[in-house]
């Protein structure tokens, strides 16, 4: 490693190689490092504001224009000064539990979570020092402070986020990546990055230390040209053909340990960021654990969460939900039958045997939105679009749909008798997608995993696209959700479900 690092012909003369480097390397982030510091700033003058803003709403909520002073206290402190104190106090512990770091903004929930964090460090101190002042705050006052101040730090927080996404997907504000390792896992990671631009990383090139490579190899990503380079590079020509600012490395067998070590001895002192990617896809966070054995760093990978989403809380909050969302929409539920009804001849339900927890067959029951004989007319639909070779047929302007059904298609109406299924136990609020019997019968042994849980009303599939999906990445993201089950994953999803109805993107 340390040789193609050195390789000759990238040091100017009089300089050590070293120091040359560097310099060299410090050229490339620029760009990076101005619209970062300026993304940071912005966030200390938001944060500010809206800490001014909270202490003033719970100075004139609890005594209005008057500021009074703190009760008890061995010096008299008005209010208005208690807020600044506050506020500074506020400030400090944002900036200790780094909530502005560079490496976590726009992406994941690290940045919340230090937001909230430094808000309860900073209440802590307020009640020490209360107590050992001996003065007597106003509880109101605090209160209100409190909740309002974490809220519209969160909220503000999240705005910068979706500025931030919004220009990452115009192509701007991104990291420009170079990954080091082999072919298949820099192939892998570009797929991945190009799959998601809002989180900020964009793959330039690839490097293979120890691959001779010919002038014209690049990964095959859809819109990009990304270069693969050999060791007819250096670390310095690869970094500057790839105009890259961060450097993630797939495998580390290419140049090993020691290899490893050196490459962050090149990179010391400059603004170029270092990750190490692990291989390892589609398992969160959660389950991912470090630890180290004779120096070794590990990760310890917890076993698949399905067993927990068959829990007794997560029945009970499926009962719940949807005893509550059927009385609360039942309004609906009635306009939707009548709909039915007047707009077609035929049943207001329509039931259909689909596969269950195990595989385990159910009636699941929806508005119908379909003319009646609709599934004998299947074969004649599959022999005119295609798509019959594989599950979830879908077509995207269906003669078969009445125009009530439309219309109850595009916001999920439909689905709604649904929360019967879940009040008997056959589905619950969030789960894969209720596979046709048919279906079950082409599941491969990835695809068969997705039967360990009860079927959702909702899931991952459907707020990621919905019927635009194709079936290998449907069956991806359902499979992530049955290994990474949590109650605050339903919670989010559920939330993404409402947002994606009202978008109605890809229902039909």
């Amino acid at each position: 490693m340390t040789e193609l690092l050195n390789r000759p012909g990238i040091t100017p003369r009089g300089r050590s190689k070293t120091s040359a480097r560097k310099l060299s390397l410090r050229n490339v982030d620029v760009h990076r490092a101005a619209w970062k510091r300026s993304y940071s700033l912005g966030l200390q003058v938001t944060d500010l504001i809206v800490l001014l803003v909270t202490v003033g709403i719970a100075q004139v909520w609890k005594f209005g224009v008057d500021s009074g002073a703190t009760a008890n206290a061995p010096f008299h402190l008005e209010y208005g000064s208690l807020g600044v104190v506050i506020v500074v106090g506020w400030m400090v512990a944002l900036s200790l539990m780094r909530s502005r770091d560079q490496r976590i903004l726009g992406e994941g929930p690290d940045e919340y979570r230090r937001v909230v964090r430094a808000s309860v460090l900073l209440f802590g101190w307020v009640a020490i020092a209360s107590l050992m002042l001996k003065t007597d705050l106003s509880r109101v006052y605090l209160a209100i402070t409190f909740p309002i101040g974490v809220f519209a730090l969160v909220l503000s927080r999240k705005l910068w986020r979706l500025w931030l996404q919004a220009q990452r997907r115009r192509g701007t504000h991104a990291s420009k990546v170079l990954i080091i390792g082999g072919i298949r896992s820099a192939q892998d990671l570009a797929m991945t990055f190009a799959k998601s631009p809002g989180a900020g990383y964009k793959v330039t090139g690839a490097w293979v230390p120890d691959r001779v490579t010919s002038t014209n190899e690049w990964l095959t990503v859809p819109d990009q040209f990304i270069p693969v380079m050999g060791n007819t590079r250096s670390l310095a020509g690869a970094l500057k053909i790839t105009d890259a600012d961060t450097v993630i490395v797939t495998d580390s067998e290419h140049f090993g340990q020691e290899g490893v070590r050196d490459l962050m001895w090149e990179l010391e002192g400059v603004d170029i960021d270092l990750l190490m990617s692990p291989n390892v896809l589609d398992i969160a966070s959660s389950r991912i654990h470090l630890t180290t054995v004779g120096g070794t760093p590990l990760l310890h990978l917890e076993e698949p969460q399905y067993a927990e989403a068959g829990s007794w809380p997560k029945a009970a909050f499926d009962k719940v939900g949807a005893a509550f969302i059927l009385m609360a929409l039942s309004p609906i539920f009635i306009a939707a039958a009548i709909a039915v009804k007047l707009t077609s001849s035929g049943p207001i339900f329509f039931r259909q045997s689909r596969g269950g927890i195990n595989g385990d067959s159910f009636q699941m029951i929806k508005f119908r939105s379909m003319r009646v004989g609709a599934e004998q007319e299947m074969a004649a639909m599959v022999a005119q679009f295609g798509g019959g070779d594989k599950p979830l047929f879908k077509v995207a302007n269906d003669p078969r749909i009445t125009s009530a059904g439309r219309f109850l298609r595009r916001y999920s109406i439909d689905e709604l008798p649904q929360l019967i299924n879940v009040l008997k136990g056959e589905m619950s609020l969030v789960g894969p997608r209720p596979p046709l019997m048919s279906e079950v019968e082409m599941y491969d042994h990835r695809a068969i995993r997705r039967l360990h849980v009860r079927p959702g009303m909702t899931g991952l599939w459907q707020v990621s696209g919905r019927s635009d999906l194709e079936w290998d990445e449907a069956i991806k993201l359902d499979t992530y959700y049955v290994e990474n089950w949590s109650m605050t994953g339903d919670l989010l999803i559920l939330w993404r479900t409402v947002r994606a109805v009202f978008g109605s993107d890809g229902a039909y």
